[in-house]
């Protein structure tokens, strides 16, 4: 008998030592670095089981209430309300959910499928990795998403095809969007432009670039050679509709950027000049445009 209740005792004690009450480490800044973590209450998975129930029934009011008032301010809440109101559906199911704790503060990592149908038709299925930090009282006061794509019918981050006038290395990879600020320099391109001053117009370009126009005309310029660009013109007018830097998937950083607008010119002769023009921006591997393709109706 007394053997028994040794073995017992024994098996007790390891089964202890076994089951540990903390684990892993903060390596970043702050009171906590080297800091191990605890698991928080179930309150807590409870409290993320609930938001997620609230979120998939588009309740804003109820949602909201599990949200600290700093975060959930009133802008905010009217744009999730506005959010879950654009849907015909929504459903957010976690399969994860794991409450921590390191000092004072307090955290939920979860994991869930998630799927949204739009009103407008489009669609996403969704597996979310989701990080809430919670505030003293337990509610979330600020969160962090990650996602891995299942299926979606738009908001991909690559798609098309690269075909090339020959087949080549490139052929075949998808397109991606480039960001390398060149949206921000068409723009500030287009205002020179349209205030008709050819040195803010200039930093845009090489010291050297090509122009392909819409009459099929190819010319090569130097930057020195636009000084003198809007001698003809008493005004000139252009607005943009859109601006899509894209390149090939996988390659240098050189970019190609669509852009789509409508331009007026007025001579100094009287005469107008109206198009609506696609036009196509090379930017080379310093960040500037080498080339262009002009095309108009």
């Amino acid at each position: 008998m007394k053997l028994i209740i040794k073995s017992l005792t024994a098996i007790f004690i390891i089964s202890i030592i076994a089951c540990e009450s903390s684990g892993g480490v903060w390596l970043g800044d702050g009171d906590n670095s080297g800091k191990q973590y605890t698991f928080g209450p179930n309150q807590d998975v409870e409290m993320l089981k609930n938001l997620a129930k609230a979120y998939s029934e588009k309740n804003a009011e109820k949602l909201s209430s599990y949200y600290s008032e700093e975060y959930m301010n009133e802008k905010r809440k009217q744009n999730y309300s506005k959010w879950l109101n654009s849907m015909e559906s929504i459903t957010m199911k976690p399969y994860k959910i794991i409450p921590l704790r390191n000092g004072d503060f307090k955290q939920v990592i979860a994991w869930s499928k998630e799927e949204r149908i739009s009103k407008n038709g489009s669609y996403e299925k969704l597996d979310l990795m989701e990080s809430f930090v919670l505030s003293d009282d337990g509610k979330v006061k600020s969160f962090k998403q990650w996602k891995a794509i299942d299926t979606v019918n738009f908001g991909m981050s690559y798609g098309g095809k690269f075909f090339g006038k020959e087949k080549n290395s490139n052929t075949g990879r998808p397109f991606v969007f480039s960001n390398r600020n060149e949206t921000k320099i068409i723009e500030n391109f287009v205002d020179s432009y349209n205030e008709m001053d050819v040195d803010g117009m200039k930093n845009a370009f090489a010291e050297e670039f090509t122009l392909n126009d819409y009459k099929g005309q190819k010319v090569k310029y130097k930057k020195s050679e636009l000084d003198n660009f809007f001698k003809p013109f008493k005004s000139v007018n252009w607005k943009l509709n859109a601006i899509i830097p894209i390149k090939i998937a996988n390659t240098d950083a050189a970019s190609g950027v669509i852009v789509r607008g409508t331009e007026s010119r007025v001579f100094k002769n009287g005469r107008k000049w109206k198009k609506d023009l696609m036009e196509i921006y090379y930017f080379n591997l310093e960040g500037k445009i080498s080339s262009m393709e002009q095309f108009a109706k």
